[in-house]
């Protein structure tokens, strides 16, 4: 599983009212477990709701759009 930094544009993916909306990652909380990969939440402030608290899904609920770009490393 790759996970998704904060900053990413992401869309949902799951069966529910929110479906299709777009988001942004504001927060990335993962639950370990030593005999499988990580399971991860993303809490999403969504575009185009009525709704301006974040929500949670799980990793299999969404679709990265764009991840954040990263600034390269200046070499001295």
């Amino acid at each position: 599983m790759n996970i998704l930094p904060p900053g990413s544009l992401v869309r949902i993916t799951s069966y529910s009212p929110f479906r299709g909306l777009k988001g942004t990652i504001r927060t990335v909380d993962t639950i370990a477990d030593t005999l499988e990969e990580p399971f991860c939440y993303y809490l999403i402030e969504l575009e185009g709701t009525q709704n301006k608290e974040p929500m949670w899904f799980e990793y299999d609920e969404v679709e990265v759009i764009t991840s954040p770009l990263v600034a390269p490393q200046a070499h001295t």
